[in-house]
């Protein structure tokens, strides 16, 4: 299972909001029922299948072309890591524990 963040960012809209932007993305992945998102103020955090968080990664960097941006900036950080289960909660409680 793979946790990753993606920032999805229109370029030259004339506009400084990207918030319609984020909320047509966010769209895009309330219809995929096997991966899980969790929405931050820079970015969102997807946890699942890493093939079908790349293609659902794709569907979403066409989103602001749709709503009219000429160029669309996509930033993805990946966390696979396949020695144990990992999950956005599980990060979270591990470094809660420690504090």
């Amino acid at each position: 299972m793979a946790i990753v963040e993606v920032t999805i960012a229109p370029l030259g809209t004339g506009d400084t909001s990207v918030s319609k932007y984020v909320a047509k993305c966010h769209e895009v992945l309330r219809e995929e029922k096997e991966i899980k998102h969790l929405l931050t103020p820079m970015g969102t955090v997807l946890e699942g299948e890493l093939d079908k968080i790349l293609a659902v990664i794709r569907k979403m960097h066409e989103v602001p072309f749709a709503e009219g941006a000429k160029r669309v900036s996509t930033q993805i950080k990946i966390d696979d890591r396949r020695d144990k289960i990992s999950s956005m909660e599980g990060k979270l409680k591990s470094v809660e524990s420690k504090l």
